[in-house]
Formats: structure tokens, sequence, C-alpha cells
């Protein structure tokens, strides 16, 4: 069950509420404003701060039983020592490992304080509690009766001025909302998930918000000349969808931007097929376009004044007698020729074609986010996303956006050296460069069919999931790129 976090003004002491979260910095002292809740809990905050028992290191957190009266449970949540634009990331981190622990108590309530009044903060720490409320349970069976812990129901972020506070915990709300439609779709099997599902998650969208629905299937694809994209589909008997939503609420004659998602419902790498071991983790392979769908909800709830176009390509990677077999050729929407070398190269077959599809809207500006490369990961391992492009200032706003959305970037460069590791000796280009600087060469490749347009590729195959649990959020996706596509949204619409 979602929670939607709300905004008031009461004293920490005064929060009648299951748990009463508190943020604290790295070696922080006890702020005046907790004394009165120091003084219910028998001094012992202020004991515990004297024996440094909690010393606020990022993700510490410490468990004390509250008073008679006010929050039945106090958890103290660390910091670390955030800089500056830093301290809104770090706000969510916390907020969000802070709502975890609420569910793992079972506390039906719970209120934030971190004695902040930006609103950027209050935003934040909204965004954060529902990020760590959210849980997929929709598949498991629940427990018994007698063993089931109350749901956390209720939030409130504890603030002095709620002309600030109320509408920025609404936009922590849409931000956290969209960010969690991408966790559900990616966390959902690739056979309840699959491209009609995306489909349909998008017309959702659209009614909701007065959106503009394309769908395109194989017959219409046929038609527009994708041979990229339905050289990867024509080994799946599902059909592929081509999906487009239009968000049109800047001025009427404004270009608006567009967002691509690579939209692989499931990747068992086709006739190049991959190893048996962790070929579960596949499912994932459509974070991008469940990045893409999750950002055009919030960007409408938000209702920024802009012309947003989101576009997804969704199929399923399958071998079969009717696959694609490395060394075929096919014909791209573009019109440039590709030798498939690697079947389990895909995703940029169908990015290919989207990106040139793209071209009808004449975006100012194109970024699309795919889980592209295991390339990447070796690169940059799980902390960072890869982030390519043909233009320097949208590269710089992209990255600007991740930093802003908590969301790291790190910039590789598209020399036209690497060119040269994509030349075929029958086509236009091949489809992979081999294992040197794979993910650039995906990325090389990509270029190839965003000429027309500034363009910014995100290699996000190390980042939109986790294997392990993160402890402010659990294993599975993370909402990676929700939100470096939101915040690239809202500095476009000022």
């Amino acid at each position: 069950m979602p929670v939607n976090v709300s905004a008031r003004r009461a004293e920490p002491a005064a929060a009648d509420v299951s748990l009463l979260a508190i943020a604290l910095r790295k070696d922080a002292t006890l702020p005046a404003a907790l004394t009165a809740l120091d003084a219910a809990m028998g001094g012992a905050l202020s004991r515990l701060f004297a024996r440094r028992d909690f010393r606020g290191g990022r993700d510490e957190v410490l468990h004390l039983a509250g008073a008679a009266s006010g929050p039945q449970h106090v958890l103290l949540v660390g910091l670390g020592t955030p800089a500056g634009a830093d301290l809104p990331t770090a706000i969510r981190r916390a907020a969000s490992l802070a709502a975890r622990q609420a569910r793992k108590i079972g506390a039906a309530s719970m209120a934030w304080w971190d004695g902040e009044s930006s609103a950027d903060v209050i935003e934040s720490a909204a965004t954060g509690i529902a990020l760590g409320a959210w849980e997929y349970a929709d598949l498991k069976t629940p427990p018994p009766t007698d063993e089931r812990r109350p749901e956390l129901a209720s939030a409130v972020v504890l603030a002095n001025d709620l002309d600030i506070a109320t509408p920025a915990a609404a936009r922590g709300n849409a931000i956290a909302d969209g960010m969690n439609l991408a966790r559900r779709l990616a966390t959902m099997p690739g056979n309840l998930c699959t491209p009609e599902y995306l489909a349909e998650t998008a017309r959702e969208i659209g009614a909701r918000h007065d959106l503009r629905v394309t769908v395109l299937g194989r017959a219409e694809m046929q038609r527009e000349g994708m041979g990229s994209f339905l050289a990867v589909a024509q080994g799946t008997p599902q059909d592929p969808k081509l999906i487009t939503l239009e968000y049109r609420h800047g001025p009427a004659n404004a270009k608006p931007i567009a967002l691509v998602g690579k939209g692989l419902c499931f990747d068992s790498g086709g006739i190049s097929i991959k190893p048996a071991q962790g070929m579960e983790a596949m499912k994932f392979d459509m974070c991008g376009a469940a990045g893409v769908l999750g950002a055009m909800e919030t960007i409408a709830r938000l209702a920024l004044p802009i012309n947003v176009v989101g576009l997804i390509g969704s199929t399923t990677n399958m071998p079969s007698g009717t696959a694609i077999n490395p060394g075929d050729v096919v014909k791209s929407h573009s019109g440039k020729f590709i030798e498939i070398i690697n079947t389990d190269a895909e995703g940029r077959l169908v990015l290919a074609d989207v990106l040139s599809y793209a071209r009808r809207f004449e975006p100012t500006a194109v970024i699309d986010a795919a889980t592209l490369t295991g390339a990447c990961v070796v690169a940059l391992g799980h902390s960072a996303s890869g982030v390519f492009g043909n233009d320097v200032g949208l590269v710089a706003d992209v990255l600007a956006a991740g930093k802003r959305s908590g969301e790291t970037g790190w910039e590789l460069p598209l020399l036209d050296e690497y060119k040269d590791l994509i030349k075929s000796d029958v086509a236009d280009l091949k489809n992979t460069g081999g294992r040197p600087a794979g993910a650039i060469t995906a990325a090389m490749f990509l270029k190839e069919f965003a000429e027309s347009f500034p363009w910014v590729h995100l290699d996000i195959a190390g980042t939109a999931y986790s294997e392990t649990d993160l402890g402010h959020l659990p294993k599975g996706p993370t909402g990676v790129p929700v939100g470096t596509f939101v915040a690239f949204a809202r500095s476009r619409a000022r």
C-alpha cells in the first residue's frame, strides 16, 4: 500500500506516532528542538550523546523506546557529513532507511524530523519515506493473521512553515510515486510484465493525465520500415510494442524534449544465449522503459509547463527457429544497414529505430536510458550510470540533473577512434565492437541514429537494480533513471 506523506507543524515531543525518526549529522550534539523530547524520555538522548553511543555516520541507526506520551519509538538516523547541495540526497537516503525500519517493527504511523526548513530538503524527506515504505508483495501469500505486523499507513514531515512544506511534500510524493511505478514494473516477472502490459500501463497513465498515447505493433512497425527493432522481435510470438506518450503542457509551438527507454521484458540473449546462472535477472532489462513511464507519471503529477514525449521500444529477445542469427544484416528505420555480430547486443538494435522514429517530433533534446552493457558495470560498478552524448551542454545538464536527484552519472568519451570498432565488412556498421570499450562502442552505435538532435545516452546496467540489499533500498530495482529524467524536465520547464 503506498504511503502518502504530508506535512505537519508539531514539536517532536508532541508527535503522537508509532515511530519518530530523527536525522542527525555526524558528531552532532543534542539539538535544542529535542530538549523537550529528551526530558520526556528521562534524559535518554542527552546520555546517549554524552557517551557517543550514536555518532551520526551515514546509514547509522539507533532505536530507542519512547516515553509514556508522544512517539512510541524513537529512531536516530545518521546523515554522515553532507555538504551543501548534497544534503537533499542524504536526507532522502536517511528517510528511506527510516521508513524501512518503521515497516520492520510494524509502525502504523511515523513522523520525520531533521531540523531543516528548505523546500528541497522537505521534498527529499517525503520522497525518501515513500520509497522506503514501498514493497512489492503482490505475488506473496500473506502470513497468518496472528503473525502480521501493522502496515505503515501514514507519515508526516514535521516542519514550521506549512506554506513551504505542504507543496514540497506533495512534490516528494509525486516523485516517489513515479519511481515506485518503475520499481513495480521492473520487479514483476517477465511473464506478467510483457510488452502489452507496458503498453496498457502507458494507456492508464494517459487516461489519468490526459496524455496522447500511441502504440505500434509488429504490423505497423513493418510499414514504418523498422527492420532493426523487428529483427530482435522476430524470435518471439509476443507482439512487440513501440509506445509513445505525449505530454503537452508547454507553449503550443515549443518543441518537446524526448525521453527514450529500452523495454526488453526478458532478454535470453537470443541465439547468442546468455549463461543460465543469473538469467532470471534479465527481467530487469526493461528498466529504461519503466523509467520513462515513471517519469511521465511524475511529470504529469507535477504539472510541469513543458512539452515532453516519452518513447519506449519493448519486446523480448528469444531463441527460436525464427530468431535472428549472428551474421544477419538488417535495414534500420534510418536506412542504415546493420550486421548483427551478437544477438545479445539487442537493446541497441531496438533503440536505433526508436531514436530514428523520434525525429518526427523535432525534439530539442533526447535522453535515452537502457540497461545496455555489462561493460558499463565493469567500468563504473553500481554507483554511477554511464553518460555519453553528442552535445557538451546537454551532457552537462543531464549530469547536473542526476546529481540533484541523487542518481550519479559519469561521462565516458565518444572519440572518433572508437567508431572503427563498429565498422562492418558487409554493411554500414555492426552491432558490437567486441570486449574492448564495450559500453563506449554501444553508445557509439546509438550515436549513428541520433545525428539530427542533441542526444544523451544513459547506460544504467549497474544502477537500475541491485543484487544486494542497500540498506536504504531493498534488493531489486532502484527507480533509476526516473529521478534524472524528472530533474532534467524540471530544469527545462523553468
